[in-house]
């Protein structure tokens, strides 16, 4: 079989939405297989070996990709990931590499995976919020229990054993108002990577309707040029945070690295344990099924009619207000699954958090452009 036409990236859930926390706005518990299915709450070893030859072949780039998701991925248990390595190994081509990364909410962390994840090169995101009173807020165990402190020791496991941490933030109601207590927070644990994520709840069947834990999309913009001008200022060159880092992308005329600023998505599909393949992480549904790997290649379902469609709906769609729109390029209206405004001239929907993302990306600019314009005098000398 021929690699596909284009990178790509796909989020394997071994564990399927199964977590064992309870996180009040997470939208994948409701995921996964539908209920009463009968298979494995794992992903089985003949489908992990199957998944990880498919993956390879589909492959074209220098260094390998693999990203394990969930749910939460470690309740697949340790040795489910020797194995994945010990595969991966095996069916490595000549001449290329393998990478692995894994999404954690970081409590069941011990130093028995600190030493694995090391040993194997894995890097992991963990989801901390802010500190303890504002993590606890939403990120709770399913008897009510914090979840802060197991999640910090987690965190602090990773960093004593080398490997290499980013910090997942989510940002809602609850800490939105808080950037320099957040951030502040994310600089004492000496993170050096974060991801800050804008927490969005639709309400179904309800215009412009969104749910009371929503970050509103004016606070979301003010809490990122509150942590732009403390990074400015005090941090850059060491930490980096990831929505800064896709912003001054534009000033090398680079490729957005994340789908939500690209033109274009669908190249970062779902794998659940049972081999289903799914257009995206928040499109895991009957409509969006493409396939199983047991019966599709995986580049003939990512290079599929449906998966190019869908890919494509996200600029056919593109709101009037985003077509003049000054930031267009760091923006490209964000990811579809915020877009449920509706247009007042009755087109495409618009992006809920799109005054936030202005209000940043303007703030942003004068730094983008001076970068580009310094490059620029590197390139010509």
């Amino acid at each position: 079989m021929s690699p596909a036409g284009r990178s790509f990236q796909v989020f394997a859930k071994p564990a399927g939405a199964d977590c064992n926390l309870a996180c009040a706005y997470c939208y994948y518990l409701e995921k996964g297989l539908p209920a009463g299915t009968r298979e494995a709450k794992r992903m089985a070893d003949d489908m992990l070996a199957e998944y990880i030859a498919r993956h390879i072949s589909a492959s074209s780039d220098e260094i390998i990709r693999f990203s394990w998701h969930g749910g939460e991925p470690t309740l697949a248990g340790l040795e489910f990931y020797r194995r994945a390595v010990e595969v991966q190994t095996r069916l490595r081509p000549a001449g290329r590499s393998i990478a692995n990364g894994m999404q954690t909410n970081g409590t069941l962390i011990d130093d028995g995976w600190g030493a694995f994840l090391a040993e194997a090169g894995f890097s992991v995101g963990l989801s901390l919020d802010g500190p303890e009173e504002i993590h606890d807020v939403h990120r709770r165990a399913p008897d009510g229990r914090p979840t802060f402190r197991r999640a910090l020791r987690g965190y602090e496991i990773l960093r004593r054993h080398g490997v290499p941490t980013d910090i997942l933030c989510a940002v809602g109601v609850h800490n939105a108002g808080l950037p320099a207590g957040v951030y502040g927070f994310f600089k004492s644990i000496e993170a050096s990577f974060i991801s800050f994520l804008p927490l969005v709840e639709p309400l179904e069947g309800v215009a412009a309707g969104v749910g009371r834990r929503t970050v509103p999309a004016e606070a979301w913009g003010e809490f990122l040029c509150a942590v732009f001008d403390e990074w400015l200022e005090k941090d850059i060159g060491r930490i980096k945070v990831q929505i800064f880092e896709e912003a001054a992308r534009t000033a090398f005329g680079q490729e957005h690295s994340l789908c939500l600023f690209r033109p274009e998505c669908g190249d970062v599909p779902v794998v659940e344990r049972n081999g289903d393949v799914y257009s995206c992480d928040h499109f895991v549904d009957a409509e969006h099924r493409l396939g199983n790997i047991r019966e599709t290649p995986l580049e003939d379902m990512l290079e599929s009619p449906a998966q190019r469609q869908f890919g494509m709906a996200k600029l056919e769609r593109l709101p009037g207000v985003c077509l003049s729109c000054e930031v267009r390029d760091m923006c490209h209206g964000e990811c579809p699954k915020n877009r449920f405004i509706p247009d007042p001239d009755g087109g495409p929907e618009r992006n809920h958090l799109c005054p936030g993302y202005k209000r940043f990306f303007t703030h942003c600019r004068p730094f983008v452009e001076a970068v580009a314009a310094a490059w620029r005098r590197t390139v010509i000398l």
